[in-house]
């Protein structure tokens, strides 16, 4: 329940940081008939932006496994990022971050 709790929170951060800016915010959450799923989806100047967000401190490429399922979208896929409770900021991949909570 506590991760459930966290994706809630930082989705709900992500969404008053654009509000705040006066802007509404272009999320999205992503989940196709074979359950793989991704948190967050920030759609913004035609590329998705994927977010997963979990409560692990030592998050691994495992995390990202369903990322590459936005490709049957046709959309430009951006850089994604893994928000944790990992204490710093780490590249996972070429394309893929692992930031820490405490910087949402």
């Amino acid at each position: 329940m506590s991760g459930a709790i966290l994706e809630s929170w930082v989705v709900s951060e992500i969404i008053k940081s654009w509000w705040h800016n006066g802007k509404r915010a272009p999320i999205y959450y992503y989940r196709d008939k074979d359950a793989k799923e991704v948190d967050l989806l920030i759609h913004q100047n035609g590329t998705l932006y994927p977010v997963e967000i979990k409560k692990s401190a030592s998050p691994g490429k495992d995390t990202i496994r369903h990322f590459h399922v936005l490709q049957k979208l046709k959309q430009l896929i951006g850089q994604g990022c893994i928000i944790s409770l990992a204490p710093i900021y780490l590249p996972i991949t070429s394309t893929i971050d692992n930031v820490p909570v405490g910087m949402v």
